[in-house]
């Protein structure tokens, strides 16, 4: 594992593919002035630093890495309702340019910490000078509570290391239910949401 850029191009590849993928996906919902399951999407890959303090943690060997280490390309969808990351799961599942070979739902099971996100492994294809390569990439689908809790609690991993002070892991267990709460009564109001959601770029367009 010397030549880090020509490794990681074709996973760079699929990361910007996948984007405009479920991208242009979300977009079809609006055209038709139908609700997108879709809000945005993200996606990166791995930085060599990470990958080689993943390596050195989960004592994967260069051989396997392709394999073992699922997530160097990751992309994230975020949702408005908890309904519509399993709408983008059946997506993703009916889709023929994207083959699902694992799936953890995090959302029904949250973790220990709280967390909560469903994470969806794709085998995908891209088309490179010397031919077809094809790759794993995580998907990972979650509401935007389940995001902002998320992306704080990572950013505390980083300082305690992932060894939360008793008070700090009793608070951010709070936070996520609170945050799920948060998400289950957005559901209830969702016909509502998306109503007014209509009203809104309806009165958007004539203004244009």
């Amino acid at each position: 594992m010397t030549d880090w850029e020509t490794f990681l191009w074709p996973y760079n590849e699929a990361v910007q593919e996948l984007k405009v993928k479920f991208r242009s996906l979300r977009q079809g919902f609006l055209t038709r002035g139908e609700h997108s399951p879709i809000e945005f999407v993200v996606g990166r890959v791995k930085t060599v630093d990470s990958i080689k303090e993943k390596m050195q943690r989960r004592i994967i060997s260069p051989e396997v890495i392709e394999t073992d280490m699922q997530d160097i390309a990751g992309i994230r969808i975020m949702c408005q309702f908890v309904d519509d990351i399993y709408k983008v799961v059946d997506l993703i599942h009916e889709r023929s340019d994207m083959e699902v070979v694992e799936e953890r739902d995090y959302i029904h099971a949250a973790k220990p910490s709280g967390y909560r996100s469903y994470h969806m492994v794709i085998k995908y294809t891209v088309f490179l000078p010397e031919g077809e390569k094809t790759l794993i990439a995580e998907i990972q689908i979650r509401t935007l509570a389940m995001n902002f809790w998320a992306t704080v609690e990572h950013t505390l991993s980083y300082k305690y290391q992932g060894k939360y002070p008793e008070d700090v892991s009793k608070r951010l267990k709070s936070t996520a239910e609170a945050a799920y709460k948060l998400d289950e009564e957005m559901s209830v109001i969702r016909k509502e949401v998306q109503d007014a959601q209509k009203v809104f770029n309806q009165s958007k367009g004539k203004e244009q």
